[in-house]
């Protein structure tokens, strides 16, 4: 398997992914990235996303494609935190299919802020921890 990730899911496509062209739809690629994203921040990070104080808005996404992949069928996506800050942090993530050639390569940048106000709060505690075990070492 491709290395540089710290964190895999296998992502099954779904018939409604397609498009009418017969490959998976370029949206369906930015929700596989928030999918990963967020399993990673509730399952490890222990984050409430439905009465936690603290939320992440997603202020930048990007995605760049490399190669057509359809139902059936699966992706392996792989995630890694290139940056954390006080209050941010940006996620890489790599999609890769079955036979380990890269389908697509993206970013993502979440601001924690509190749920309240909006205003920017600090990621710390088991939230930190987890984002930090997903930094290249």
């Amino acid at each position: 398997m491709v290395s540089g990730y710290p964190h895999w899911q296998t992502i099954p496509l779904r018939w409604k992914d397609n498009d009418v062209y017969g490959h998976v739809n370029n949206v369906v690629h930015y929700s596989l990235m928030d999918t990963v994203i967020n399993t990673w921040l509730i399952e490890q990070g222990g984050l409430d996303i439905e009465a936690g104080a603290a939320i992440g808005l997603c202020v930048e996404s990007h995605c760049a494609y490399h190669s057509s992949v359809s139902f059936p069928g699966s992706l392996r996506v792989g995630l890694r935190v290139a940056h954390l800050g006080k209050s941010s942090v940006r996620y890489e993530i790599g999609m890769y299919a079955a036979d380990e050639s890269l389908v697509a390569e993206g970013h993502f940048v979440h601001v924690f802020v509190d749920r309240e106000s909006r205003r920017p709060t600090p990621v710390s505690g088991k939230l930190r921890e987890a984002l930090e075990a997903l930094q290249p070492r």
